[in-house]
């Protein structure tokens, strides 16, 4: 192989390794950050094929949103209650530019950020009663507004001071240590057993108003029932008068008759003895039949 064929051999590979070093690529996830010397020199934000100078570097970050989970932490309320506290923060990387300059990697970021949520969580949880945290009632809990004004607060520190942007701050477990879970029990016993009682005394206030209702309601029924009896009785009684008056006007003898057999039947029986006049009617009709009472 000649000389010349080696210095154009070099001057390809050379060639080959100057563009290797100036085309980069970018992902749709990723930001590039492009140093110069160990400089930061610009951020590349849209996705695909970019170029820069052969000497200059990239570093690459994850544009992604990312889970932060911060150990359980114990704070103070407003009424003097400890609770310990387990939150999740969801954050990302909004400048690298800052990022690089302030921070530098996402274990230093994940610092900074514990800092900004513990301050603000130990002051927001400061304004608050344990009650509007913790609570049978839940319009009496109210958390969502106090996390979204937390969140406010500490994406605007975060993105100024470190170029990181926080999305969401949100409580998973809200806890108590251990020497006071006793007396917090104890307290949300005696509150169930409050609505218990009233919930008791309700019920029973609503037994006696269905009871008081229905006994209206029955005297009402059978009130209604005796009207319709005793109308019903006087006007089987009026027909059995009629009755009794045709046939007694038809033949006023054969209906004595009758009416004499009918009463002798319900007081006399084979062990009555009776003594009677020579003119009781009864003896007449013994001795003479129908004749008798003619």
């Amino acid at each position: 192989m000649t000389t010349k064929t080696k210095y154009r051999l070099a001057g390809t590979g050379l060639a080959l390794l100057l563009i290797s070093l100036s085309f980069y690529s970018v992902r749709e996830t990723e930001f590039a950050l492009v140093t110069q010397f160990g400089r930061p020199v610009r951020t590349v934000y849209n996705a695909g094929l970019h170029v820069k100078w052969p000497w200059q570097t990239n570093l690459w970050f994850d544009r992604r949103l990312r889970i932060y989970n911060p150990r359980p932490s114990e704070f103070l309320t407003r009424d003097k209650k400890n609770i310990v506290i387990e939150n999740y923060v969801a954050w990302r990387i909004d400048d690298p530019y800052r990022f690089v300059e302030s921070v530098g990697d996402s274990a230093a970021a994940e610092m900074r950020l514990h800092d900004i949520i513990w301050s603000g969580l130990s002051a927001a949880l400061g304004t608050r009663d344990l009650d509007s945290l913790v609570s049978p009632a839940l319009d009496r809990v109210d958390t969502g507004s106090m996390l979204d004004q937390l969140t406010a607060g500490a994406d605007r520190a975060a993105l100024a001071q470190y170029g990181i942007r926080v999305v969401d701050v949100r409580i998973k477990r809200l806890n108590f240590p251990e020497q006071n879970k006793q007396s917090v029990f104890a307290r949300m016993r005696a509150e169930r057993e409050r609505i218990a009682m009233q919930y008791r005394a309700e019920g029973e206030q609503q037994a006696l108003a269905i009871r008081a209702d229905a006994d209206r309601q029955k005297e009402e029924i059978l009130s209604a029932a005796y009207k319709d009896a005793e109308g019903i009785r006087g006007a089987g009684d009026a027909e059995a008068t009629r009755i009794y008056g045709q046939a007694y006007s038809r033949n006023p003898q054969f209906y004595k008759l009758l009416r004499t057999l009918d009463s002798y039947k319900k007081i006399l029986d084979d062990k009555t003895t009776i003594i009677l006049n020579s003119d009781s009617e009864l003896l007449k009709v013994l001795t003479r039949g129908e004749a008798g009472v003619k």
